[in-house]
């Protein structure tokens, strides 16, 4: 090869990955970590969301469906050497691993959903207020409830996102209607739909007309107890009320996928975090999830006005930082 044709050959080179490098930079590689099924309609399709949203952005997207927790560790250092960054892990059980892991790869921007904080600059954790909307499905039951008598219906207890959504349920109940009785219960599998119908059940016959839960999977047994005995319920998604619209009261509905599409842009930008980012009806862009029932109403149709406009009411107290609440342990301890 002649030196004219050489230095053709190398400058060619150079154009092609110039016009390369930049287009795989911004499209990036993001990856997600479920710990159980995308068709659960409730925590880990939310999951499966944000891969849809990541993709759609122009992200080349990878998930895992039902990652075990002896499994955490090396399924986020197998993302982060395939050159995967963000690498998610959708639940906060995935931020102890995360920052085992983040130091050994500080290029690479580990976040994990409902997590309780970070580690250095690459370990972040993003969620929705949990203490704000279980505030306000307290308001909405101590409305609600005609025997005077609401129950939850919970796995992982003691992690601080629990707490918060749990504890700020039982504030909501307790600050509307201090004479209503609250009765609180912890099952073991966030994804068994058995041991929450059982769970909720029990406090349906102990009175309990209207029943709460943060549960995954769970939150279908919660649903079909309710359904079975003509009390309210709650959800954590639009395919929770197409499965019992007379059932559920309303929806929390969480925005995974722009809590997400917001961390990603400053991914592709080089900003790394390392802290919780939180959004409450009190944050610049608007909270984190709302309570929906439908794409274009906040409540089932046979909750009162006057229900739904405490619930509102309250909703801007916290928007205004008027009501600004302090959840502990002990406002979401188990029992009454």
């Amino acid at each position: 090869m002649t030196r004219t044709a050489r230095k053709a050959f190398v400058l060619a080179g150079f154009l092609i990955l110039n016009c390369w490098l930049p287009q795989a930079i911004a499209q990036g590689k993001a990856a997600v970590l479920l710990p159980g099924s995308i068709n659960d309609q409730s925590w880990n399709a939310l999951g499966y969301g944000v891969v849809i949203k990541l993709k759609s952005m122009g992200f080349d997207t990878a998930y895992s469906e039902n990652v075990q927790p002896a499994d955490y560790i090396e399924a986020l250092k197998d993302f982060a050497r395939r050159g995967y960054s963000p690498v998610i892990g959708h639940t906060g059980r995935f931020l102890s691993a995360a920052q085992r892991v983040g130091p050994d790869f500080p290029n690479v921007q580990f976040i994990v959903d409902s997590g309780s904080g970070g580690a250095g600059k690459n370990v972040g954790s993003l969620d929705y207020d949990n203490a704000h909307v279980g505030y306000l499905m307290g308001v909405l039951a101590a409305r609600l409830t005609k025997t005077g008598k609401v129950g939850s219906v919970n796995g992982l207890e003691g992690l601080p996102n629990v707490v918060a959504q749990v504890g700020g349920f039982r504030q909501g109940v307790k600050a509307t209607r201090p004479d209503v009785e609250v009765r609180v219960l912890y099952i073991k599998d966030m994804e068994d739909p058995a041991m929450a119908k059982e769970a909720a059940l029990a406090l349906i016959s102990g009175g309990a007309d209207f029943v709460f839960g943060k549960l995954n999977a769970g939150q279908n047994g919660i649903i079909q107890a309710a359904a079975e005995k003509k009390v309210f319920a709650t959800g954590r998604s639009f395919g929770h009320v197409e499965a019992a619209p007379q059932t559920v009261a309303a929806a929390i509905i969480e925005r995974w996928d722009e809590m997400h599409a917001a961390a990603a842009k400053d991914v592709r930008e080089g900003k790394f975090f390392g802290e919780l980012k939180n959004f409450g009806y009190d944050a610049p862009s608007g909270p984190g999830a709302d309570l929906m029932y439908s794409k274009d109403r906040a409540f089932n149709p046979a909750v009162p006005a006057a229900a739904a406009a405490d619930v509102e009411a309250a909703k801007k107290r916290l928007a205004s930082k008027q009501l600004v609440l302090k959840v502990s342990k002990e406002d979401a301890r188990g029992g009454i």
